[in-house]
């Protein structure tokens, strides 16, 4: 596992359900975000930087497909999702996959095939994401073991903060993170203390490592929501 852990996003409204997903979720060595609820997906998006939604169908206030397609529809458009129903139907299954969801299990699931398939999504979507070794985002090398970070094989002189900064964002490139997320998980400290700090840190290391499009990847910041490192 990488510093920070890979973190699965479970929406589900089950307890029971829920809290077995978590206990084997935990002890395959991911992070867990429960949500109850679509609304209250919605709302922790700000704070909650997840790597993979498992995604129940039916929902107290809506269902997955609606959930899915707002996703689809969204900054983060490129999240993988599996749904996790008791729906087993081709049809339903037909219609999950085509409108962008990645996998689908039918409940009751089975541990090592529940895992499995996590783990087989995250290797498509953040297999070139890298490891413990770090990973490489041509021109970019995130070296993990080193804690250093190289522009065409020059290493970039990066304070300790700017380090764990600039991993967060490469190994979720593509993906909006937002403020309190970045304060969660490179800080270490909650969401009720001031954004300013962050905004600095990553106007530093726009600079530093030349991310404004020159080298072919671009940090920006979108409006009310945080930061996208994204392909130029």
């Amino acid at each position: 596992m990488s510093q920070t852990p890979v973190v699965i996003g479970l929406l589900e409204d089950d307890p029971d359900i829920s809290d077995l997903l978590v206990l084997w979720l935990q002890g395959a060595g991911y992070a867990v975000r429960c949500y109850r609820s679509a609304a209250e997906y919605r709302r922790a998006q700000g704070s909650d930087a997840i790597d993979l939604l498992m995604l129940d169908w039916m929902l107290p206030d809506g269902n997955g497909l609606e959930v899915l397609e707002a996703i689809r529809a969204s900054r983060n458009a490129s999240l993988p999702v599996i749904f996790l129903t008791v729906r087993d139907s081709e049809d339903d299954i037909v219609r999950a996959l085509s409108g962008g969801g990645d996998d689908y299990v039918v409940k009751p699931p089975k541990q090592r095939e529940l895992l499995a398939r996590v783990g087989a999504v995250l290797r498509r979507h953040l297999g070139e994401r890298g490891d413990d070794e770090g990973f490489v985002l041509d021109p970019y090398h995130i070296d993990a073991r080193r804690r250093r970070v190289l522009i065409d094989g020059r290493a970039i002189d990066l304070t300790q903060r700017e380090f764990d900064l600039a991993n967060f964002l490469f190994r979720r490139h593509g993906r909006v993170v937002g403020r309190d997320a970045l304060l969660k998980h490179v800080w270490n400290l909650g969401a009720t203390v001031s954004t300013r700090t962050v905004d600095t840190h990553v106007s530093r290391l726009r600079k530093k490592l030349e991310l404004g499009g020159e080298r072919g990847w671009r940090l920006t910041a979108v409006y009310q929501h945080g930061y996208r490192l994204e392909q130029v």
